[in-house]
């Protein structure tokens, strides 16, 4: 292949929170001062209105000197309230545990376009390169002829970088990811409706965490500000076409595309029989922060044997480990990710032995996480698609067992502290 095009220490591809959070822990840890995140939108995307960031998530942000912008902002949770509404029973849970907590490390649910612009501020002008969307991923050897490649990758308006290290953030159909072989995410037998709601003169909502709980169904709703809440609703996806209002049938892929199908597909029909404070939120639902979508995980075999890396590349985030959203940590553990990936990559002799030690360090754990928030959401639920004596029996593993004894320990993952990064002496970056 002819030369040409641009070179770059590290290319990270996708500029969500993995992304942003990557790139600032590199420069964070000395690792390189070049590095181009590529975003296929226009702007920062704010796709999913809201993130709840637990304690993993505040260590992580603490390391990339973020934290304090957001802890000042945005109120805590020590609680939530889970009531059945079959029964009429509701359970209140902690997140903490017995575990101690600072004022800054505890629960708190955030805008996720706050968390973005919080990293993206941190970052020198002009590393993230708006409406850039990878196309495609090649190798070629360094120049010197050692047994190392570089990494070529191709931008769907011709542009070619080539980079010491390529990093795929792109989120859960990652184009880096399918080059490295890892296999496609699977569905969970389960789908979920996110919005936020805006009350410009303000909500009466209590600021608290609720969850309800009925047949196939598990909604939630939480205050992040005095104007703005949080609400989703997970459903046991619908087979296509079952879906109707009237005399009209279509699929939660076309309801998706539709925010006024959506929202009156959830008051109507799905949570019509939710109680009437949710209700309420979900019809206050900004049309532009409204997705409903499949939820897709990674199976933590896949994880624990799967390609993740390949030379001086490999992926984070998303990207890595899809997992379903019921312990909320999609987010967090991509913000362990950034540290944990910097930190390998400042202490290596080459790229290839930094991201081949990243992967090794965050298999296991990232695994754990998929697995028990699968667990989390199908018990929670009742079961997907489980009816009967099963059905009962996972229903009443859950009211009795599941919340007491062993959702505390599911909790602990919330609280693993990634540990910190080095800051680079002045001038000095590993990769240069």
């Amino acid at each position: 292949m002819a030369r040409g095009g641009v070179d770059a220490d590290v290319v990270i591809a996708g500029g969500g929170i993995a992304g942003l959070a990557t790139a600032l822990a590199l420069r964070r840890a000395g690792v390189s001062r070049d590095v181009v995140v590529l975003e296929r939108h226009a702007e920062l995307r704010d796709t999913g209105a809201a993130i709840t960031v637990f304690p993993n998530g505040w260590f992580a942000l603490r390391a990339l000197g973020v934290a304090h912008k957001l802890t000042s902002r945005y109120g805590a949770y020590d609680t939530s309230k889970v009531t059945n509404l079959e029964t009429g029973a509701t359970q209140v849970f902690r997140f903490a545990g017995n575990k101690a907590s600072s004022e800054e490390v505890r629960v708190r649910p955030i805008h996720r376009k706050a968390l973005l612009q919080a990293l993206a501020e941190e970052l020198p002008p002009g590393t993230i390169r708006f409406s850039s969307k990878l196309v495609s991923i090649d190798t070629e050897p360094v120049a010197n002829g050692d047994s190392s490649e570089i990494a070529v990758v191709r931008l769907d308006d011709g542009t070619v970088i080539r980079a010491k290290v390529l990093i795929g953030c792109d989120g859960v159909h990652s184009v880096v990811a399918r080059w490295l072989g890892m296999s496609e995410p699977v569905s969970s037998g389960r789908s979920c409706v996110r919005g936020l709601s805006v009350f410009p003169s303000g909500h009466r909502v209590k600021f608290e965490i609720r969850q309800f709980l009925s047949e196939g169904l598990r909604a939630g709703m939480m205050p992040i500000c005095h104007t703005d809440i949080y609400w989703f609703l997970v459903n046991n996806t619908v087979p296509a076409g079952n879906l109707t209002l009237g005399k009209n049938a279509f699929t939660e892929k076309e309801a998706a595309g539709d925010p006024i199908k959506t929202l009156n597909e959830v008051t109507d029909n799905i949570a019509s029989h939710m109680p009437a404070e949710y209700l309420e939120v979900v019809r206050h639902s900004d049309h532009d922060n409204l997705s409903w979508a499949p939820l897709l995980y990674w199976n933590p075999w896949s994880l624990l044997t799967g390609r993740a890396a390949r030379g001086a590349v490999t992926v984070a985030g998303d990207a890595f480990h899809p997992m379903t959203p019921d312990m909320a940590q999609g987010g967090c553990s991509a913000l362990e990710d950034a540290i944990v990936l910097a930190r390998a990559l400042s202490r290596a002799a080459t790229p290839a032995e930094g991201v081949a030690s990243y992967v090794t360090e965050r298999r296991w754990r990232v695994a754990w996480i998929v697995a028990g928030a699968y667990l989390s959401g199908w018990v929670q639920q009742g079961g997907t698609n489980v009816s009967g004596v099963r059905g009962y029996l996972v229903k009443l593993f859950r009211d009795l067992i599941f919340y007491r004894f062993v959702f505390p320990k599911l909790a602990d993952t919330m609280w693993f502290n990634c540990g910190g990064l080095t800051p680079r002496k002045e001038g000095k970056y590993h990769l240069e």
